[in-house]
């Protein structure tokens, strides 16, 4: 990335024989971080100027997904707002084959009418700490990599759980600037959130597959929660208020949300390694698992429904992934990356009071050559690719749980530390419909690309497939194991080590067969991997801020962060694109494609044409800076209003993740006129639309 300072001036560089001029930013550059924000930043180029009071609002109406994605509150009654496709995971399970709401859609038109989710947890930030110098303190300069790591692990532990006893909050260590600094974030946890509205599928995603990730795009990808405490709807003291108009060209619009993760402060060494093998394995997984889904899902109605949403983020993960890849693969990509690099390593040579960062970009090369190693082993049997089914996931589980919680918190694998349990614990005692058929699918898909990966003469493969096919052998594990049964699965969890050691279910036996090879290749990863790269980038990140200043914002981690930008068209192949699309298009864009699926329209919206404005604004585009997590953000105008609902981006925001260019990279949102339209006029939510504007 290119640091926020010294705006006016520019670096000259020559990259095999050619110039380029890299600057210090573009204007809608920086996923910044709620106790640094960009004030400066926005003052002189906006004019925009808000005291603490103003972020703090924002932050505390600002809600994340343990499903992954962002929201809103947007009423004083608890009320949250998302995306479809992220509200997705929870219809799914609250579906079954008699009742389709991922297809038909939902309405609670009371509070009685309203369903409760399955394990679905929401986490809305309250504080922000920096206790970078106690998990330093904590780490010797004379300690190996793999002591430093266990120090580490232990401080942090130590940490969260001090905060969450006095607090009484979820309480996490976020690592920031790759080993940087270190913040401790506390949460509010709420585990009772019940569906309140989704619009059908194919609203939200009008166009599928052919028309993700591009623009123009006619989508209403929007639904509604209510969280609850004390089986009562919550009352928050912070939410956004609506804005009826919504965004309009030209104005600067923030975007409150949780992006994923981001690698541009990765070294050229990190980035190889992505470009040459972590993303084409990657891709070559996701490409057989949707032609394993897709094939699966056209044998019946009911099989698709089962598998929809998998084979949503199965394809989704794959457009997104071809696109990063596009952009390692662009050489002037890369040779900006090398740039800044050559000037960050030749400041480092030339200025004596940063030579401890001498060797910092030799010591992550080392690094990814080990990384590169073990990748194979690591992805498949720590990671779970060659046993990807919910029953080895749930056996796995409880296998190390039963381990784990006899040492002391800080020397546990840090899923199961104190402080992350109770999240665990819902996820494992969820009621969530597992559906053996569709399990069998994915799990012979995966023991194939372990055989493929491997060979068939490799040991652990000849032992996980025991004599039998792939399809043999997950068949029998699947169909063997007790494991989906709920009550079983807490009464090896409460029995400890005693209780999971005399089991004999076949998957907790597949778990504990693999389980020391999965341990011995994570433990490398984590202390001569990680660990190796987490000093080493500490140290490059103090050579940035010394040159820099600190104005400077940390890579993605999917926690909370503020993004700015204007609402703009862009130019692409000679054509200028507009900032927005009105609802009108969804019709015209469905008769250009013969309303053939994906482009075929509800019944719903067929019958409301005559009632809608067909100009009313629907989807459009900002120079906002997003990555996958910020699904769900709320895009806000100066007044902290809700003037549109992130999406998307277009194709080319996907080489986000490595770097920020604005030129024609689009943040793709949901207009907040358009959701109040739909509401009241095709879905007679009139009472919702009431309480979104403040009416009620």
């Amino acid at each position: 990335m290119f640091p926020l300072t010294r705006l006016t001036t520019a670096v000259t560089v020559v990259v095999a024989g050619v110039c380029f001029m890299i600057p210090k930013a573009w204007p809608g550059e920086g996923m910044w971080l709620f106790n640094n924000p960009p004030r400066k930043l926005l003052k002189e180029r906006y004019g925009f100027e808000k005291d603490q009071a103003w972020f703090d609002h924002v932050m505390k109406s600002s809600v994340r997904f343990n499903s992954g994605g962002s929201g809103s509150f947007v009423s004083p009654n608890g009320l949250v707002m998302t995306n479809h496709h992220v509200a997705a995971d929870a219809i799914q399970k609250l579906s079954t084959e008699k009742k389709n709401y991922l297809r038909d859609g939902f309405h609670a038109r009371t509070l009685a009418d309203e369903l409760k989710c399955v394990a679905l947890e929401l986490n809305v930030l309250q504080a922000i700490e920096d206790v970078t110098e106690q998990v330093n303190s904590a780490v010797k300069p004379s300690m190996s990599a793999a002591e430093a790591f266990a120090a580490r692990r232990k401080i942090i532990a130590e940490i969260e759980q001090a905060a969450e006893k006095k607090t009484q909050l979820r309480c996490n260590v976020i690592t920031l600037y790759q080993g940087g600094q270190y913040h401790l974030y506390q949460f509010k946890r709420y585990t009772d959130v019940r569906l309140v509205f989704a619009p059908e599928q194919q609203a939200a995603f009008f166009g599928g597959d052919p028309d993700n990730f591009e623009y123009p795009r006619y989508c209403l990808d929007v639904a509604f929660f209510r969280v609850y405490e004390n089986d009562q709807p919550v009352k928050v003291d912070h939410y956004l208020k609506w804005s009826p108009a919504g965004a309009k060209e030209g104005e600067l619009v923030f975007v409150s949300g949780h992006p994923g993760r981001t690698n541009r402060q990765n070294t050229l060494a990190e980035l190889e390694y992505l470009r040459d093998f972590g993303y084409p394995f990657l891709l070559q997984r996701l490409y057989r698992r949707e032609v394993a889904l897709t094939a699966w899902s056209q044998r019946s109605e009911e099989n698709a429904r089962r598998a929809k949403d998998d084979l949503f983020g199965v394809q989704n993960s794959r457009k997104a992934r071809d696109g990063g890849l596009e952009g390692l693969l662009n050489p002037q990509l890369m040779a900006r990356k090398i740039a800044e690099e050559k000037r960050l390593r030749e400041a480092v040579v030339r200025e004596t009071r940063l030579a401890d960062a001498a060797d910092a970009w030799d010591r992550i090369a080392e690094a990814e050559r080990k990384r590169r190693e073990i990748a194979k082993e690591f992805l498949l049997l720590e990671a779970g690719a060659a046993l990807d089914a919910a029953h080895f996931r749930i056996a796995r589980t409880l296998l190390r749980a039963a381990e784990e919680k006899t040492k002391p918190s800080g020397e546990r694998l840090r899923e199961f530390a104190d402080t992350n349990l109770p999240s665990l614990e819902l996820d494992l005692f969820s009621e969530e419909p597992i559906y053996p058929d569709l399990e069998i699918v994915k799990m012979a898909d995966s023991l194939r690309l372990f055989a493929e990966t491997f060979g068939v003469e490799h040991p652990l493969v000849k032992k996980v497939l025991a004599g039998k096919s792939p399809r043999e052998r997950a068949a029998e594990l699947v169909l063997g194991s007790g494991l989906a049964d709920v009550a079983l699965r807490r009464k090896l969890y409460e029995g400890g080590k005693q209780a999971v050691d005399a089991c004999d279910d076949p998957m907790i036996a597949l778990a504990r067969l693999v389980d020391d090879e999965a341990r011995r290749v994570r433990k490398i990863q984590e202390s001569e991997v990680d660990e190796v790269k987490r000093q080493a980038h500490a140290q490059i990140a103090k050579a940035k801020y010394a040159l820099d200043g600190d104005s400077v914002y940390p890579d993605a981690t999917f926690t909370l962060r503020l993004s700015y930008g204007e609402v703009k068209g862009y130019q692409e192949n000679g054509r200028s694109v507009p900032h927005q699309t009105v609802l009108g298009g969804i019709f015209e864009r469905a008769q250009q494609m013969n309303n053939r699926p994906p482009f075929d329209l509800p019944e719903s919206w067929v019958k409301a044409k005559e009632r809608l404005d067909l100009n009313t604004p629907f989807n459009f585009v900002c120079t906002a800076d997003i990555i996958g997590g910020n699904s769900g953000s709320p895009v806000i105008n100066a007044n902290a209003e809700v003037v549109g609902l992130i999406f998307d981006g277009n194709i080319q925001s996907l080489v986000l993740d490595f770097i920020y260019d604005e030129t024609v990279a689009r943040a793709v949102s949901v207009h907040s006129a358009a959701i109040i339209e739909a509401l009241r006029k095709i879905y007679d939510a009139n009472a919702l639309a009431d309480e979104i504007l403040g009416k009620e």
